[in-house]
């Protein structure tokens, strides 16, 4: 079992920064792919950002492209999101995820990963 571990969530104001971290409690293999997803009150966890780990390769939702980078750090098998230019529907509890299988290579739907982190309020005032 893979514990993944996110930190870097707080309050900020419209027009600000975060960067959150993830990566897991204990060594491990890479995955096929790292990704983000948010939930905001009321509705449905929603795709973020992924990143192909052995392409190093991105792809985003549309709400965030141009104002979200992900990336990764191979040696600590962790990944990052550094979030631009936040908004207040951007306001969400954002997990982490993990897939050590080829279905979550690049993709946006949740199921097709593996493992997941505990979540990380972001809270973005207007």
């Amino acid at each position: 079992q893979v514990q993944l571990v996110e930190s870097g969530g707080g309050l900020v104001q419209a027009g600000g920064s975060l960067r959150l971290s993830c990566a897991p409690s204990e060594r491990t293999v890479s995955p096929y792919a790292m990704a983000w997803f948010r939930q905001a009150p009321g509705k449905e966890r929603e795709f973020v950002a992924t990143i192909k780990w052995s392409l190093h390769s991105p792809y985003y939702a549309d709400s965030v492209k141009g104002r979200f980078t992900i990336s990764r750090d191979n040696a600590k098998i962790a990944v990052y999101l550094q979030m631009n230019s936040l908004k207040p529907e951007d306001t969400a509890v954002y997990y982490c995820a993990a897939g050590w299988s080829a279905r979550a290579f690049g993709s946006p739907v949740a199921k097709n990963y593996d493992y997941w982190g505990q979540g990380t309020q972001v809270t973005v005032s207007s």
